[in-house]
């Protein structure tokens, strides 16, 4: 089992000079936590996550310190993203992106083919499907 079988083929992108807090109502209206960054190209140059929005990186630098910040558009998508994510191809087995996502504790991966253009998002709601699918076929094996 490849990825392209299950991967969610509706992709809903950013780019990097969008103000985060746009995007981050463009994932809610979506409903996605995960969203690949694009330049005007298509090219990918990035991946946010909700868990970047809701709490970046430089938030907290002291445990011991909480520090307000607001979701609005003066931060841009390139100043939160991962501009280094990950990425999974089409041809990927699946077996192999799941453990990938187990290892690394990823919720979701981009795709890209073999031109490297991004074709699509694997997500663990993915793999859950993928799952299923395996669960009715050694059922109906099993009959």
């Amino acid at each position: 089992m490849n990825v392209s079988k299950y991967m969610t083929r509706k992709v809903i992108t950013a780019r990097p000079d969008e103000g985060v807090r746009t995007v981050f109502f463009r994932m809610r209206q979506n409903q996605v936590r995960h969203m690949p960054v694009v330049n005007g190209s298509g090219q990918l140059v990035g991946w946010l996550s909700d868990r970047d929005l809701r709490r970046p990186d430089w938030a907290d630098p002291e445990v011991d310190l909480a520090h307000d910040y607001e979701l609005g558009d003066n931060l841009t998508v390139g100043d939160m993203m991962n501009g280094n994510p990950h990425v999974v191809h089409t041809f990927d087995s699946v077996h192999k992106v799941a453990n990938l996502l187990l290892e690394r504790r990823y919720g979701a991966l981009p795709v890209l083919d073999k031109q490297g253009d991004l074709v699509g998002v694997l997500s663990a709601v993915d793999l859950v499907r993928a799952l299923t699918d395996l669960l009715d076929a050694a059922h109906k094996k099993g009959r």
